[in-house]
């Protein structure tokens, strides 16, 4: 008889995660996983524990959907990429399947995507991504969320801290700058003339 694989739980803040490194799980399989718990919204890290988190708040929710319509705006706008909310999930080179709470991603580099790769979490990485923290995420955590974005490809990335009035930004080969209560935040080279209006945020 075959042996089942022993899943190891753990419940912590908002979110429970299960350690599935024995069970083998492939990409395939986890893409089935999703698509049979469609209700649920799920997170695979690089060591291969599922990450199954509870609905934001509706504080965050609506932090979310202000930060997301103003990157959706300047993005239509600006014509050279496409934006992401906070449902699309994209593979990273580290094998981790992760879900910015917005993201954008430079039209030719989605372009060389086939039809089914954009269809599945795409292996691509955004150039720019944002966390937003919310009561149910420590700091450490989405850092090291920020810290594995970076290292796998992206140019520019945002932590959003309202607890604490602070923005953490985050680029290649550089020490995370902290801003403190800042009104708006730049998308500097990697985003021209884009610019997050935070006065509804923090």
């Amino acid at each position: 008889m075959a042996r089942v694989p022993q899943i190891d739980e753990r419940v912590t803040l908002g979110k429970v995660i299960l350690s599935a490194e024995t069970a083998g799980l492939t990409p395939e399989q986890f893409d089935r996983l999703c698509r049979d718990n469609r209700d649920l919204r799920l997170e695979l890290t690089a060591r291969k524990e599922i990450v199954i988190m509870a609905p934001a708040h509706s504080k965050t929710g609506s932090q979310e959907l202000e930060i997301a319509r103003q990157l959706a705006n300047w993005t239509e706008q600006d014509g050279s990429g496409i934006a992401f909310g906070s449902t699309a999930g994209f593979t990273l080179p580290n094998g981790a399947v992760r879900a910015p709470d917005a993201s954008w991603m430079r039209l030719d580099k989605w372009n060389t995507l086939t039809g089914a790769q954009q269809n599945s979490f795409a292996s691509a990485v955004p150039d720019f991504v944002i966390e937003l923290r919310s009561h149910t995420n420590t700091a450490a955590e989405l850092q090291e969320k920020m810290t594995e974005y970076i290292e796998n490809g992206a140019k520019l990335g945002w932590l959003i801290d309202p607890s604490e009035d602070k923005v953490y930004v985050y680029r290649p080969g550089r020490t995370p700058e902290i801003l403190e209560n800042p009104p708006s935040v730049s998308g500097q080279s990697v985003l021209p003339r884009f610019a997050l209006d935070l006065t509804k945020i923090l």
